[in-house]
């Protein structure tokens, strides 16, 4: 099963109102929005805790956790149309903005590897894509860092 998601930072209010007017192309406007990364309908949810899974083998911290306990619901309603929608713990975000650009590379090979151990063996045109979603990760973390808020929407 495939899902649908977004991790979007800035106003609260600003990213509800978008969602529900389904303005995802404005998510990219940097002068509404501090960051945005579609996750797109290739990625499992669950990939992400692997993923802070491969990030604390490499880094050896003990952060980032699991994405699923990172998740909070929102005060008020919890989704928006068809997608629910979760506030992302700033420790999280946080962790994951700490990750060392020299450390990209491993965390993308330990990251394909723990995708191999659960789903099976990936193709090899997706760890290129991997690769490039552990930077895409950092930076959004990192351009995150300052919003009032970063919210996960999603949906199956």
């Amino acid at each position: 099963m495939t899902a649908l998601m977004d991790l979007v930072a800035g106003d609260s209010r600003q990213i509800l109102l978008a969602i529900a007017v389904d303005d995802w192309a404005g998510f990219d406007d940097r002068s509404r929005f501090d960051a945005h990364l579609a996750l797109g309908g290739g990625l499992d949810p669950d990939w992400l805790d692997l993923f802070g899974e491969a990030a604390r083998t490499v880094t050896g911290q003990d952060e980032p956790g699991s994405f699923l306990d990172a998740r909070r619901e929102l005060e008020g309603p919890g989704d928006v149309g068809e997608r629910t929608v979760e506030r992302v713990d700033p420790a999280w975000l946080a962790a994951v903005a700490s990750i060392p650009d020299q450390s990209l590379d491993a965390v993308a090979g330990r990251w394909i590897d723990l995708l191999d151990e659960e789903l099976g063996e990936l193709p090899a045109e997706e760890k290129p894509w991997i690769r490039k979603l552990v930077g895409d990760l950092i930076a959004f973390a990192r351009d995150a860092e300052r919003a009032p808020a970063v919210l996960f929407a999603w949906s199956f």
